[in-house]
């Protein structure tokens, strides 16, 4: 067992023989004994974005402490079978510092978890190669992640990338313009093929969220009726919709085995639910954390999923 493993275990421990009060007033206590600028930056990063409920100590609103308290004490068997799974030291150290930062605010073991080595997704030592195949961007907003694509590995097939709105697949398209063989599709994946309507974040545009109402129809599509050839490396970052899209995707997992790139991290859920929902469509994976985020609060947290043949 290494220093990791005990940690995990202390921590799961300790967090089977409490209550989800009891982890909920260690977390608030915990928030109030860190420095009072990182409380505010923590206050301000969670309530502009909305993904993890609200924190406003100022207003006696913790919800996002209490949230996370609930999602560790029912899920933390799921988090186990999780860290069980991954394989590598990597990972592990990862979902420890997210689950760790979450329940006492470790910072040092984030920061020492971030990645600088390669491009965002695009780990070599994971995925040291890929010749002549074909990607697909879910949530390609300008293209930055599509020229990781292309720069690091140096030749595709093809390439599909997906954007929820004409103005984004305009800039996507200028981006990309030096490059052939890239299909833009203005279409928001899911499980199921609908109408639905933008909602625009007051943030940032790559923060654009689907829902029930509004003013701009969005075209949805499954990923399996919408591409009916093989797909080789799948790539989603689409604000909390990737659960659904992977649902919608599900006979590319299973037929095709593609290299999966999810981010995991819109919700405390989908850090466990998504690799169990690919498990339960094909256990020819192997699982891996990589971490693109700041030392302060886990974000740009990327699942990747790689073919046990590969």
């Amino acid at each position: 067992m290494n220093i990791v493993d005990k940690k995990f275990n202390e921590l799961v421990s300790k967090i089977k023989n409490m209550t989800t009060d009891e982890i909920f007033v260690n977390m608030q206590n915990g928030f109030h004994h860190i420095h009072s600028d990182i409380q505010k930056s923590l206050e301000n990063y969670l309530n502009k974005f909305g993904y993890w409920e609200i924190l406003d100590s100022a207003n006696n609103n913790y919800a996002a402490l209490y949230y996370k308290a609930e999602t560790l004490k029912e899920h933390i068997d799921d988090f186990i079978w999780f860290y069980n799974k991954l394989n590598d030291y990597t990972s592990r150290k990862i979902l420890f510092a997210i689950l760790n930062n979450w329940y006492q605010f470790d910072f040092n073991t984030l920061k020492e978890c971030m990645n600088n080595n390669f491009k965002h997704y695009f780990d070599l030592d994971l995925i040291p190669n890929s010749n002549f195949e074909i990607f697909v961007d879910l949530g390609a907003y300008t293209g930055d992640t599509t020229l990781d694509f292309i720069n690091t590995y140096n030749n595709y097939k093809k390439i599909y990338c997906y954007e929820i709105t004409k103005e984004t697949i305009a800039i996507l398209k200028n981006t990309l313009s030096n490059f052939d063989n890239i299909v833009y599709k203005n279409k928001a994946v899911l499980d199921k093929n609908d109408t639905l309507y933008l909602k625009e974040s007051p943030v940032n545009a790559s923060a654009n969220q689907i829902g029930d109402v509004g003013t701009v129809e969005v075209e949805v599509v499954s990923l399996d009726n919408d591409l009916l050839e093989r797909i080789d490396i799948l790539k989603m970052d689409i604000e909390g919709s990737e659960y659904q899209a992977l649902i919608g995707a599900k006979n590319h997992i299973i037929n095709d085995n593609p290299k999966l790139l999810i981010s995991v991290y819109h919700n405390n859920d989908d850090l466990w639910r998504i690799p169990k929902l690919i498990d339960k469509y094909n256990k020819n994976y192997n699982y891996y954390l990589r971490y693109y985020g700041n030392n302060i609060y886990p974000t740009e947290i990327v699942l990747i999923c790689t073919p046990k043949n590969y």
